[in-house]
């Protein structure tokens, strides 16, 4: 590769080419006048070509110049444009993720600000779940799926390990027998008081209460007074730690359920995507152990 022409005497060339005038270019490059005149002097000695008409008045490109000068302009934005992508802070990301209403309210939504700190260029759009069938819409790459990791067609990360435990408000809790009192019912796979009282060693009963379609509201049910949740663990933690909610026996049992991170398996996923993902998985480190 022949030796390329100093850096200062191209943008000496394109300031002054630009601007019609080797006064206004040395202004907007800091320099002074001669020693913008004496880099366009030294390129034009270097190239053997007469780069400019002196004019009395400014100066004009000659037909060599005007040639020259397009392809030089196209040489620094590449530059320009490189050096933002690389070194400079990237523009605002945003990663589709379609998420169950209980995950994104109580596991997700709290730990915004903790993703605003460690990712503060990426942004979420986030569709909440209500259905199984919600997953079939066209959308994106990632979600998030409460069951036993198979998902076909899809690679599974395990973000939690559910863990069951009865909990209530403090001012139900306070009853001498918790068993006697109203159960309330979670729609789908979450439906496990039987599999509960049976691991428990403790004979069930038939008072059955309000039924519900998302964990979340019968969580919101059990606070307000209403039941025994049978909760899951470590979804309700928050509320344990804060007290709006009370275990009811030190026995948990173990699921083979949790949630998962999943994509497609043919699924390349973007930078934006990736980041999220190990932040995710970073994040939930340690809920994930059965």
């Amino acid at each position: 590769m022949p030796a390329l022409p100093p850096l200062d005497w191209l943008r000496s060339f394109e300031a002054a080419a630009r601007l019609s005038n080797f006064t206004a270019a040395a202004a907007e490059l800091g320099l002074t006048q001669a020693a913008v005149s004496q880099h366009i002097r030294l390129l034009e000695e270097r190239l053997k070509t007469r780069l400019f008409s002196r004019l009395a008045r400014g100066v004009a490109l000659s037909s060599e110049g005007a040639a020259y000068l397009p392809h030089i302009q196209s040489a620094f934005a590449t530059i320009g444009s490189s050096t933002a992508e690389l070194f400079e802070p990237r523009a605002v990301r945003t990663v589709s993720i379609r998420v169950p209403i209980s995950f994104a309210l109580l596991a997700l939504v709290p730990a915004l600000p903790d993703l605003a700190e460690a990712l503060p260029r990426i942004q979420l759009d986030l569709v909440t779940i209500h259905r199984p069938t919600d997953y079939d819409l066209p959308g994106s790459a990632l979600d998030i799926r409460f069951g036993n990791g198979s998902f076909p067609g899809r690679e599974a990360e395990r973000l939690t390990a559910e863990r069951l435990v009865p909990v209530a408000s403090p001012a139900l809790a306070s009853a001498a027998d918790w068993t006697s009192l109203p159960l309330l019912l979670v729609a789908g796979a979450r439906e496990m008081w039987a599999e509960w009282f049976a691991a428990a060693g403790l004979a069930g009963h038939s008072q059955r209460s309000h039924r519900f379609d998302s964990f979340v509201a019968a969580m919101e049910a059990s606070s307000a007074g209403a039941g025994v949740l049978l909760g899951s663990r470590p979804l309700i933690d928050a509320a344990l730690d804060g007290g709006a909610l009370v275990p009811l026996s030190d026995f948990e049992l173990a699921s083979t359920s949790g949630h998962f991170l999943t994509r497609p398996s043919t699924a390349q996923l973007t930078g934006a995507e990736q980041d999220f993902r190990h932040w995710l998985l970073k994040r939930l480190a340690g809920k994930a152990r059965t």
